[in-house]
């Protein structure tokens, strides 16, 4: 009597957290199609937003989200973004060079008060969360970005979700035991392939919008292959951060997901490769 009460409490809190994550994630794709449709300015002030929640996220973790090292990172962080639509420096690399050396003033004149682990992550948070997540906002941006910028979506969150169904139903070899024992080979592979049926149907779905030719959704079908892939990389990634100082979830902004970070870890990864490779081959 008493196993069956703990297992019903069991399905009772799974239950419930499967419809927190569930009404999360119908609010979050909602939100986000208003802001990428919207584009422009809007999507540029909603993306720094995002940004510097989630190097709060991370510099939490090193004990740096209050202190001048976390204040600076915010800063640089607020400059590149006003760079991206302001073009006030050619080249991005000048607010990175700035950052790195008023970190490393930081860390000359304040000795010993921070730790060089810390210089590394307010440095790091930057570049992984702040200029890695723009660009989605730059993707958006491209000629077809409106079209372009959804294969960041169905390369992360599609792969995801594919890689979950296929890893449940046909998962037996473990992919990473020690990092995420949940995680299979099969669903690794179910994960790549189900984003890019899912990239092959959102094509031929839009072509008759923007007129897209079959060499062109071949050529994004192969990104999706590519983004989902990485986009594993990146989920572990973060998985792995978590791991090393052993905690749940980054945040509690998103019920269910956790923080930005918890639920944007594959789409920073993914954004970026996605730009690229459109950029230069499409």
């Amino acid at each position: 009597m008493i196993n069956a009460t703990v297992v019903l409490e069991e399905f009772r809190k799974e239950l419930l957290m499967f419809i927190t994550r569930l009404i999360s994630g119908i609010i979050l794709v909602a939100l986000a199609l208003v802001f990428i449709i919207t584009g422009g300015n809007v999507l540029l002030s909603v993306m720094l937003i995002l940004s510097l929640i989630g190097m709060y996220e991370l510099y939490r973790i090193f004990h740096i989200e209050k202190k001048l090292l976390g204040g600076f990172g915010y800063l640089a962080c607020i400059a590149y973004y006003l760079n991206l639509k302001l073009q006030f420096s050619y080249d991005n690399m000048a607010i990175m060079l700035v950052f790195l050396i008023c970190l490393l003033g930081v860390f000359v004149f304040a000795y010993p008060k921070y730790h060089t682990h810390q210089i590394m992550a307010a440095f790091f948070g930057l570049f992984y969360v702040g200029v890695m997540l723009s660009f989605l906002y730059q993707t958006r941006m491209l000629p077809n970005g409106q079209f372009i910028v959804w294969l960041i979506f169905l390369c992360s969150w599609g792969c995801d979700t594919s890689a979950y169904c296929v890893g449940v139903l046909f998962g037996k070899h473990k992919m990473s035991p020690l990092l995420s024992p949940k995680k299979s080979v099969e669903g690794a592979i179910g994960g790549v392939v189900g984003a890019m049926i899912l990239t092959a149907i959102y094509c031929i779905a839009m072509n008759n919008i923007f007129d897209i030719d079959d060499f062109r959704i071949l050529a994004l079908v192969i990104f999706a292959g590519i983004g989902a892939l990485i986009s594993m990389i990146g989920d572990l990634a973060a998985s792995a951060i978590k791991r090393n100082f052993e905690i749940k979830d980054y945040g509690k902004l998103i019920p269910g997901h956790g923080g930005v970070l918890d639920r944007f870890d594959s789409v920073i990864i993914t954004a970026p490769i996605i730009f690229f490779l459109a950029y230069y081959i499409l």
